[in-house]
């Protein structure tokens, strides 16, 4: 590998970490950012970043070529790291094990950002404990065409939930569309009963606001805001705060206070903004720590559920099939029951009529090609809602690509497209 001359060594709390190609454009589209001016960004709010990170294992979401380009996912920590950097053996659903990174101070979060890490994705365990994880993660994730006002009105939904059932949430952000709230929680329950507990929170939330929020797992289901209970399942990772997220703005994902939620506009949140704000108010979430809670409440909820008839919920499809896990495979692919299998007591799922239309690794290219499948089938596209087009980030073993698919299920049968080849098809193997 070349020697960079041009590296820059930034002495953080008394170790040398090194900045390599300090000026190398990270973002280019709405201003020009410099690899070294995100790393200084992440140490002017060091404190605030390492309330999430600190202690925790570490995924590394790596951007070597810069916000505009893919990005791939490293678990395993490098060969090459510093003798004071720590790393903790994990072991996933796969069976595999990996020694992956342990931040617990400023010099260490210089480090992997040098590395290209604009996200930081922290397990929701400690090192000290990696069986019980200490944070209930809801994820509200809007569909397409969903408001922000909808999204923070299910946000205020979920504080009521977690507070009825004796949980504290702190709010922030995305960085993209969307808000996370987090609860800190005792060390007491292995990751299939933390899931569990996310799987009733989602569910409460859907049954008060039916017409804004869904625990749905499947894309074709779904409309408003999902609560991804899926985030708390093991080996499962989302950006903590002040992770700076790949769009042309350079937005962050920005912890808040409940009083800031209703009125709140996630672009005011950026690399230039945050570290202002952060030295004016400090950090919303630092008393975090204080509020670790039980999940006996919502487990007797998720208890209640079950006893009602509402078994488990798909998993993440890598997971082990587990008891009274509903069929994981999704409307439109599920087989047609036959007369003789169909229970009398249950009804058959309704099937989605999709096409995938784009798969590519580049997700402008395959939103090009759903643009011409709309421009080619002008009649159809007339009858599609906002949510029958299905834009889903597929991840692989180290990087991500985008599928896109179509539901014609409000186009009439007489003039639906065929299936064809997707246009562009070059999505890795």
């Amino acid at each position: 590998m070349a020697r960079d001359e041009g590296a820059v060594t930034l002495t953080i709390g008394g170790r040398d970490v090194q900045v390599t190609h300090p000026e190398k454009l990270y973002f280019s589209k709405q201003q020009k950012i410099m690899k070294l001016q995100v790393v200084q960004y992440y140490l002017s709010v060091a404190e605030g970043a390492l309330q999430g990170i600190r202690a925790r294992p570490i995924v590394l979401k790596r951007f070597v070529d810069g916000a505009e380009a893919a990005p791939f996912y490293q678990k395993r920590a490098p060969d090459k790291r510093p003798a004071w950097l720590r790393s903790v053996t994990l072991a996933f659903p796969s069976g595999r094990t990996a020694q992956e990174v342990v931040v617990d101070d400023a010099a260490g979060l210089g480090w992997i950002v040098n590395l290209g890490c604009l996200e930081l994705h922290p397990h929701p365990v400690r090192s000290t404990d990696l069986d019980h994880p200490d944070e209930l993660r809801v994820d509200l994730d809007p569909g397409p065409g969903v408001s922000w006002e909808d999204v923070r009105r299910v946000a205020l939904e979920v504080k009521a939930v977690l507070e009825e059932h004796g949980l504290k949430g702190f709010p922030k952000t995305s960085g993209s569309r969307g808000i996370h709230i987090n609860a800190r929680l005792e060390p007491r329950w292995g990751f299939s009963e933390v899931r569990r507990a996310a799987l009733a929170l989602s569910r409460e939330v859907e049954r008060r606001v039916p017409k804004l929020a869904t625990s749905k797992w499947w894309k074709e289901e779904r409309h408003g805001v999902f609560l991804d209970y899926n985030q708390n399942a093991k080996d499962r990772t989302t950006c903590s705060a002040y992770s700076i997220r790949p769009l042309p703005d350079a937005r962050v994902s920005a912890p808040l206070t409940w009083s800031e939620v209703p009125d709140c506009n996630p672009a005011d949140f950026n690399l230039f903004t945050l570290p202002k704000r952060f030295s004016e108010i400090g950090d919303p979430h630092s008393d975090m720590d204080r509020y670790a809670g039980s999940l006996d409440a919502l487990l007797e909820l998720a208890a209640r559920d079950e006893a009602a008839g509402l078994g488990d919920a798909p998993w993440p499809p890598h997971f082990r099939k587990e008891k009274g896990e509903a069929p994981r495979v999704a409307p439109s692919r599920a087989a047609s029951p036959t007369k003789s299998s169909a229970s009398p007591s249950k009804k058959p799922r309704a099937k989605a009529p999709l096409l995938v239309v784009a798969k590519s690794s580049d997700k402008e290219s395959a939103l090009a090609g759903l643009e011409r499948w709309l421009q080619a089938h002008a009649e159809a596209a007339k009858h599609l809602a906002v949510d029958d087009i299905l834009v889903d980030s597929m991840r692989g073993r180290s990087s991500t690509w985008t599928r896109i698919r179509v539901n014609l299920r409000h186009v009439p049968e007489a003039t639906r497209p065929a299936p064809g080849k997707p246009d562009p098809d070059d999505a890795p193997k």
